[in-house]
């Protein structure tokens, strides 16, 4: 199948995999996830990046990303956080329908994870001594 006409896979979601809803936002459990509980929080309707959304849709959104950091404390305890969002190919969006990672992060899961995020561009995330 050509890929620019498969189904967008946040468009046509798997009803077992949604963490939380509403009318704007969905949390729903990542597909290939990174660690235990890994999620993305994704706009209900198709648009390409945050600064595609609403004011509203910004809104939800967050509210939703609370939600599901709450739904997976109480079933992972992770010890942090990542949170990311792909814009454009350059960014690494594979898909193109806006979704926010929510990383749970855990003690020993990386040697130093000072940096966080930063590691995307490795030569470039240590910044301290």
């Amino acid at each position: 199948m050509n890929p620019s006409t498969r189904p967008c896979p946040f468009c046509v979601l798997d009803p077992l995999r949604i963490l939380a809803e509403d009318e704007l936002a969905i949390a729903y459990r990542d597909g290939f996830p990174v660690s235990p509980g890994h999620s993305v929080v994704i706009p209900r309707r198709h648009v390409a990046t945050l600064f595609d959304v609403t004011e509203a849709e910004q809104a939800a959104l967050l509210r939703m990303l609370a939600r599901a950091k709450a739904i997976i404390d109480g079933h992972h305890q992770p010890d942090g956080y990542n949170i990311g969002i792909n814009h454009g190919p350059a960014g690494g969006q594979s898909v193109p329908h806006l979704h926010i990672h929510l990383i749970p992060r855990y003690r020993g899961d990386k040697e130093d994870p000072r940096g966080g995020v930063r590691w995307v561009l490795p030569d470039k995330a240590k910044y301290w001594g």
